[in-house]
C-alpha cells in the first residue's frame, strides 16, 4: 500500500511539473538589469523585453537595481523562486569580474544559464576637450599630467581596465566611482569626467553625436560592427583588453522545459532581422546559434572565469 502512495504521489508530482511547464509563462516576466536606466545594459534589455512579449504571450518587464557592480540585482536573482519568472540580463561584470565584491552567492553554481545574447566590444572613449584623440597620444598626456586623468570606475570591467591601462603605459589614474554607465555618460559628457570604458550601445550614439572622443576598442582585432575604430594594439597599448557580452540567467533549480521556453524566444528575438540591425548599430554582434543555447553559454563563461579570475586576483582589486 505504503508503495502505491508513493507512486501516485510521484505521478501527480510528475503531472503538476509537466502542466508547469506547459502553461509557462502564465504571468509577466520580470527581467533584472543589474544597472541603471540609460546604459548599455539598460538598453539591451529593452530591446530584448519588447520583442520577447509577444513570442511569450505575456509582458516581460523591466526592473532596474544597480549599486556593488551589479551584484545587488544578481544576488536578488540568486535567491528569486526558480520558476522562470524572474530572470537577470548578465554580462562579463555580473557573472565573471564581480568576484572582486563579497557576493552571497556563487557564480558558478547559483545560475542556470539560459544563452548568450550577444559580444560586445568594450570602448574606451573620452570627453571631447580632452587633448588627445588617439591612445598614444592620451598615454603621453597621462604621463605629463600624472593622477589629473579622471576615469570613470561604475564596475568590475572599469575597474581592471583603469589598472590594465596604469600598468601597461606606466601611467596614473584618479578611479571615480559610479553606479553605472549611464549616469557616468551624461557626465563624461559635460566634461566632469575625463574617461570612460562602456560597451558601445551606450558609446556609439554619443561618438557618433560628436560629444565624446573614441579613443580605442579594448579587443584584439576591430569589431564588424564599429571597424572605424582602432584597437588598443594598434594605437599605442598593446594588450589592453577588455571583454564584453551578455545573456540571460534564471535561478539554480528552474525547470529545463522552462529554460527551453525562455531560449527560444530569445533565439526568435536574436534571428530577426531589425534586431540585427539595431544590435549592429549598438555594437553589439549578436551571438552565433551555438553560443545561443544554454550549454552554450555556460561552456562561454566557464572559459572567460579561466581566464579572468587569476588576473583578477593576481592583481588583487577591490571595488572603490
Amino acid at each position: 500500500m505504503r508503495k502505491l502512495v508513493l507512486g501516485i504521489a510521484g505521478l501527480l508530482l510528475a503531472g503538476l511539473v509537466a502542466a508547469h511547464a506547459q502553461s509557462f509563462p502564465s504571468k509577466q516576466i520580470t527581467l533584472v538589469v543589474p544597472f541603471p536606466p540609460g546604459g548599455s545594459t539598460d538598453v539591451a534589455a529593452r530591446i530584448m523585453a519588447e520583442k520577447m512579449r509577444p513570442i511569450l504571450g505575456q509582458p516581460v518587464i523591466i526592473e532596474n537595481v544597480g549599486g556593488a557592480g551589479g551584484s545587488i540585482a544578481v544576488g536578488r536573482v540568486a535567491r528569486a523562486a526558480p520558476d522562470g519568472y524572474t530572470i537577470d540580463i548578465g554580462q562579463w561584470d555580473t557573472h565573471v569580474g564581480s568576484i572582486i565584491y563579497n557576493l552571497n552567492y556563487d557564480l558558478k553554481t547559483d545560475f542556470e544559464p539560459i544563452g548568450l545574447i550577444s559580444i560586445n566590444p568594450q570602448l574606451l572613449v573620452a570627453r571631447k576637450t580632452l587633448e588627445a584623440s588617439r591612445l598614444s597620444e592620451l598615454v603621453a598626456w597621462m604621463k605629463a599630467h600624472p593622477g589629473d586623468a579622471k576615469f570613470v570606475n561604475q564596475n568590475a570591467a572599469a575597474a581592471i581596465s583603469g589598472l590594465l591601462l596604469q600598468q601597461l603605459s606606466g601611467t596614473k589614474l584618479t578611479l571615480i566611482p559610479y553606479r553605472g554607465a549611464g549616469p557616468a555618460m551624461t557626465d563624461l559628457v559635460s566634461g566632469q569626467v575625463d574617461l570612460l570604458v562602456a560597451q558601445g550601445a551606450v558609446t556609439l550614439p554619443q561618438i557618433r553625436g560628436n560629444a565624446i572622443k573614441a579613443i580605442a576598442n579594448l579587443s584584439p582585432k576591430r569589431s564588424a560592427s564599429m571597424p572605424d575604430i582602432p584597437t588598443a594594439d594598434e594605437t599605442g597599448v598593446p594588450g589592453l583588453y577588455m571583454s564584453g557580452w551578455f545573456g540571460f540567467y534564471a535561478p539554480k533549480g528552474t525547470p529545463k522545459d522552462v529554460i527551453g521556453t525562455l531560449n527560444s524566444a530569445m533565439s526568435k528575438v536574436l534571428a530577426d532581422p531589425a534586431v540585427k540591425a539595431r544590435f549592429a548599430e549598438l555594437g553589439l554582434d549578436v551571438a552565433s546559434p551555438e553560443q545561443q543555447k544554454p550549454e552554450g553559454l555556460a561552456a562561454f563563461q566557464k572559459a572567460e572565469i579561466e581566464k579572468w579570475w587569476p588576473i583578477i586576483r593576481s592583481a588583487g582589486i577591490k571595488p572603490e
